[in-house]
């Protein structure tokens, strides 16, 4: 009967070895990268976590007057029968400031919420990328509650927080924005869609004479930008 010798002697070939190093380097660069990966999400997790307490602090720190009525409080000025009336705000303040216990200055200029989505942060008074992660940005037109087109922006979070759960707002949905004078105004969403960047016509101040608020923020991982717009009631 004819025999067949096994033996369990492996005989390692270069080709082999290659193969060996090269699957030990790619299994240290997966570890790198999710000590990487793990890092930066955390980091991310604490300066949101960072950010929303200090949009909060300012909130309960906002120095506003306690006037919850909807409706404008205005002087009509006439200079004659046949002059053009005039509509003049009373006690009208553009913005306020909070400083924090590290000396950091803050000025914001109202108060933007939608019950609908839990959201309510103040508005800063100007915008960078530093202060994008602190609370929302006044981006462009007047004063808040005046006549044109008061743009707001902000984050979108995958938290939910800032403006990470706009995307959800509907027409009909209500925004209450509450400026400094505490003359707090109610408006309502008439129409939501994305935009290129580069596109900026929804900040035209050209309202027909009516009070308008539009809010941006990114969508599709920041290729483009989420627009609603809003018109008072």
């Amino acid at each position: 009967m004819n025999q067949i010798l096994v033996t369990d002697k492996l005989y390692v070939t270069q080709k082999l070895k290659r193969k060996k190093k090269i699957y030990r380097v790619e299994f240290i660069a997966s570890l790198i990268l999710v000590f990487i990966f793990s890092g930066w999400f955390l980091h991310s997790k604490f300066e949101q976590n960072y950010s929303e307490a200090k949009s909060q602090e300012i909130l309960e720190n906002a120095d506003i007057p306690d006037v919850t009525t909807a409706e404008d409080q205005a002087l009509v000025v006439a200079f004659d029968s046949e002059a053009e009336v005039v509509e003049q705000d009373l006690d009208e303040v553009d913005s306020a400031s909070y400083t924090d216990e590290n000396g950091t200055t803050y000025t914001y200029e109202s108060i933007l919420s939608i019950p609908s989505l839990g959201i309510q942060y103040p508005v800063l008074s100007e915008t960078s990328d530093e202060l994008l992660k602190i609370s929302l940005n006044k981006f462009w037109g007047g004063s808040p509650n005046s006549v044109g087109n008061y743009c707001v922006v902000g984050h979108n979070y995958r938290s939910g927080k800032m403006f990470g759960k706009l995307a959800r707002i509907n027409t009909g949905d209500s925004v209450y924005l509450q400026d400094m004078s505490g003359r707090k105004l109610e408006y309502q969403v008439y129409d939501k869609y994305v935009v290129y960047p580069e596109d900026v016509a929804c900040t035209s101040q050209i309202t027909n004479g009516l009070k308008e608020m539009t809010l941006i923020t990114c969508t599709e991982q920041g290729k483009k930008r989420l627009i609603v717009k809003c018109r008072e009631v």
